[in-house]
């Protein structure tokens, strides 16, 4: 019996797939993935990794100096140092995490839906649009903040509100372009819901492009939040935050101490990685080839 042969190439794995993308990525993307995947690890072990407690006070002395026991110190209240960077990393990278999502949410679907349905909802949700993103962040955030509370919840859902404005931004523009393509207007002629054809159609055609945007996005709102928190309206203690604790051992600095630094450096190290990524997936997404 003669049997016949299937010449079609084997479709690659998934994994393998990624392996050939991680070996097409430049040094400061590979770089950034590392950074970021260590940043992850600390922040979700935290508990196990911290040698002690987030809020145990270990010393009765304040400013307590490096040692082998407390390998960065004291915080002004004896608190081991270390174990509160790593508590913050935690703190500080999940709520801004989930910030980000949120915004990520609320814009690209209120862009999507606005691109889709055209007219004068589309010009009002716009102008509502301007009109928040013409309004300095930092200010707004403190003065909502002063009316209802400096909490998490009230902290992430300001914060997601204003971001969600640049992700309608991007979201709208793009979905404005699919909007008018073939196979958007062959689901509309079929009857599908507007949030069939956002989901199914439209969605997924922006996606790569929105997704550059949330690597920018996570980076605006984690130093926003270090920034609030510095200025004592963001995380409260006693929670541990890379911005609090700057601020809250400042005085370090002025006898030569550079343990508040290691939060600052730690604040941009995590920035640079994420732009490092980000970048790198902005130059696949318009198509750019990057040598290194």
């Amino acid at each position: 019996m003669d049997q016949s042969i299937d010449a079609r190439p084997a479709t690659p794995s998934r994994l393998t797939r990624a392996r050939r993308l991680l070996a097409t990525a430049p040094f400061t993307a590979r770089l950034g993935m590392v950074l970021l995947a260590i940043y992850a690890f600390v922040a979700i072990f935290a508990p196990w990794i911290a040698p002690y407690g987030e809020v145990e006070v270990v010393s009765r002395i304040p400013f307590d100096g490096w040692s082998a026991e407390h390998l960065l110190g004291t915080d002004q209240l004896g608190r081991d140092f270390l174990s509160r960077l790593i508590f913050g990393a935690r703190n500080s990278i999940s709520i801004a995490l989930v910030t980000t999502l949120i915004s990520f949410g609320i814009g690209c679907l209120l862009g999507v839906f606005s691109a889709l349905i055209g007219g004068f909802v589309d010009q009002a949700i716009s102008r509502f649009v301007d009109a928040l993103m013409s309004v300095p962040d930092l200010i707004f955030i403190l003065m909502i903040l002063s009316i209802f509370g400096n909490s998490i919840p009230n902290l992430i859902l300001i914060i997601a509100v204003l971001t969600s404005t640049r992700f309608f931004r991007i979201s709208r523009a793009a979905a404005l372009n699919v909007a008018s393509l073939d196979f958007v207007e062959a689901a509309r002629v079929r009857g599908e819901n507007l949030l069939w054809i956002s989901v199914h159609e439209v969605f997924p055609n922006v996606l790569p492009l929105i997704l550059s945007e949330l690597g920018m996005r996570f980076c605006f709102i984690f130093l926003s939040i270090a920034a609030l928190s510095f200025l004592g309206v963001g995380i409260q203690p006693p929670m541990a935050e890379w911005g609090s604790m700057v601020r809250d051992n400042a005085a370090l600095i002025n006898m030569g101490d550079i343990t508040p630094l290691i939060p600052a450096a730690s604040i941009a190290l995590l920035a640079i990685a994420v732009n490092f990524v980000v970048d790198w997936l902005l130059n696949r997404v318009s198509g750019l080839n990057e040598e290194g």
